[in-house]
């Protein structure tokens, strides 16, 4: 549901597989008194299972989450603040008109990690820890 008030954040990668949806649930998580926050893609895929379950691990519920174009919430909201969490998406990234705020923050991508599943699953555990404290140093001015 969206809140009367609250500025309408959306973050964009290039799948919306697992950077994007990671900070989506983080913002919502520590901002919101003051933000609603989306996650969208510029060619979105299917969220990979190993974001489902590292955001498990940090206690959200995302088995219900899908992938979304940025072009579909552009139609359902008006976007306040764009944050791009790959150099892709800000490349790729349309103009939303209204935008007050556009940030970047690259983040490495879990997806592309190659190892033993052990190794894979270790570096979504990273990248999700990193966006956690930067969405709460962030969320915190």
């Amino acid at each position: 549901m969206i809140q009367m008030g609250k500025k309408n954040i959306v973050v964009v990668c290039t799948g919306n597989s697992c950077r994007s949806q990671m900070t989506e649930a983080f913002i919502n998580k520590y901002g919101n008194d003051r933000y609603n926050a989306y996650s969208a893609g510029t060619e979105p895929h299917p969220i990979h299972p190993y974001t489902i379950k590292v955001l498990e691990e940090a206690g959200f519920d995302w088995s219900g989450h899908n992938s979304k174009h940025i072009r579909e919430l552009m139609k359902k909201i008006d976007i306040d603040i764009v944050i791009t969490v790959c150099s892709s998406a800000k490349e790729s990234c349309p103009t939303i008109l209204g935008v007050q705020e556009e940030l970047h923050w690259p983040f490495e991508d879990p997806a592309a990690f190659e190892g033993s599943e052990e190794e894979k699953l270790a570096f979504f555990r990273k990248i999700r820890d990193q966006i956690e404290s930067k969405v709460k140093l962030w969320s915190s001015k």
